[in-house]
């Protein structure tokens, strides 16, 4: 793709199919220089884009896909899952629902504390995939992090799992972290590295 094509394509600015501030505004900041991030309600999308895939790549296809088409506009989506090991992997998909419908971070965490209560392994990893369409072109990049799962919230910032996540070589959860300082490590950004990278080359 060159650069005349991505001008074509309006690579200046990318819809992000999400309608959560904070994950908006976290992309907003990590985000290739020179594009613009327009979240759905700016682009007065207000349903529920369902997510019903069985995996976390196929609910970042499902999302993307429905944005473009319905509004034929460049843009990605994103999906991300908490995989524990001695859950056997959940919440995984359904990390955003894990305490049931709807979904509730407080009530997620505190399942989740619950469940980890007399595990001794506590690895886990996040995992994010995001799906980007560019003029119809489709293309996955993926980022992971490995950590634990502390064994009380600690934090206030992020959103999501973050209080209970401490990435591996770290003391503290994400959600202790700046934004900033998540940015440099999360699984987020790790994949949104790699979308950067792609939009970047010639």
């Amino acid at each position: 793709m060159t650069d005349g094509d991505k001008e074509k394509t309006g690579m200046n600015e990318l819809i992000f199919a999400s309608s959560n501030p904070g994950k908006v505004k976290e992309i907003a900041l990590a985000i290739a220089p020179g594009i613009s991030i327009i979240g759905l309600k700016e682009i007065g999308c207000t349903e529920s884009i369902p997510e019903t895939a069985d995996t976390i790549e196929g609910n970042a296809r499902l999302k993307a896909r429905y944005v473009w088409t319905k509004y034929q506009r460049d843009c990605f989506a994103d999906d991300s899952g908490l995989e524990v090991n001695a859950l056997d992997g959940a919440p995984g998909v359904h990390s955003a629902r894990y305490a049931g419908i709807p979904s509730n971070a407080e009530k997620n965490m505190e399942k989740m504390l619950e469940d980890m209560q007399k595990q001794v392994d506590r690895r886990a990893r996040f995992r994010t995939v995001i799906c980007l369409i560019v003029a119809g072109t489709e293309i996955c990049f993926e980022g992971v992090v490995p950590g634990h799962i502390a064994r009380e919230k600690r934090g206030d910032g992020g959103f999501g799992y973050d209080p209970l996540f401490v990435p591996e070589g770290c003391s503290r959860t994400f959600g202790e972290m700046t934004l900033i300082e998540k940015n440099l490590i999360s699984h987020r950004s790790l994949a949104l590295a790699q979308m950067n990278h792609f939009l970047k080359a010639p």
